[in-house]
């Protein structure tokens, strides 16, 4: 399941590396950031200066969760952690809780990504660091053309879709999403990437 952040306010309890991996995330789609931490690394300080995000230079309060569609904690301290997901369950409000699979609503995945095409890796808490190797070897074999493929498929898709529903439309719904049995279309021969162009017309 993706989630749609984009204006929702998102929490993060931390202000060190691994939060602000967290925020970088969160930022790039479109949350409302705040942070609640005494100490920020300089990353995060910098980000609050540029007015991206909020910084509450305090420790945490139950009070901060006010309004928050979603909670990080990511202190160095796993009681704190557990502390801040304890506090977001009578609320309703979703949780994770950084390597604590017990305490998290929901996981971050190891994120390939392409353009509007997203492949994500999760091992539900168990390993983070298999996620990521998965995620390296899927970055390796998913290169950069295929961004440019997944907007010529939607382009197309919009075409066939404003035709009558068809047996034929259907068909060629299935057809485009295709790419020559799986090669990136700028890795294929000159007579493939032709092949593909003609079919797409």
């Amino acid at each position: 399941m993706m989630i749609k952040l984009g204006g929702r306010r998102c929490l993060v309890v931390g202000g060190g590396n691994v939060a602000a991996a967290k925020i970088r995330s969160l930022l790039a789609c479109g949350a409302r950031v705040t942070v609640v931490s005494p100490e920020v690394g300089n990353k995060i300080r910098l980000l609050a200066a540029k007015g991206e995000l909020l910084w509450r230079r305090r420790s945490f309060s139950p009070r901060d969760l006010r309004g928050a569609f979603l909670a990080i904690a990511a202190t160095d301290s796993a009681a704190i952690n557990a502390s801040v997901f304890r506090c977001c369950q009578p609320r309703k409000i979703l949780c994770n809780s950084v390597d604590d699979p017990d305490h998290c609503d929901f996981f971050y995945p190891a994120v390939v990504r392409r353009g509007s095409l997203l492949i994500a890796v999760s091992t539900s808490g168990r390993s983070p660091a298999l996620a990521a190797a998965l995620r390296r070897e899927l970055d390796r074999r998913f290169g950069s053309e295929w961004a440019g493929f997944v907007e010529q498929v939607g382009k197309q898709r919009q075409k066939i879709l404003s035709t009558p529903p068809s047996a034929q439309r259907k068909r060629l719904l299935k057809q485009i999403a295709v790419p020559l049995q799986s090669m990136p279309l700028q890795r294929a021969s000159k007579a493939k990437r032709k092949q593909y162009a003609n079919r797409l017309d």
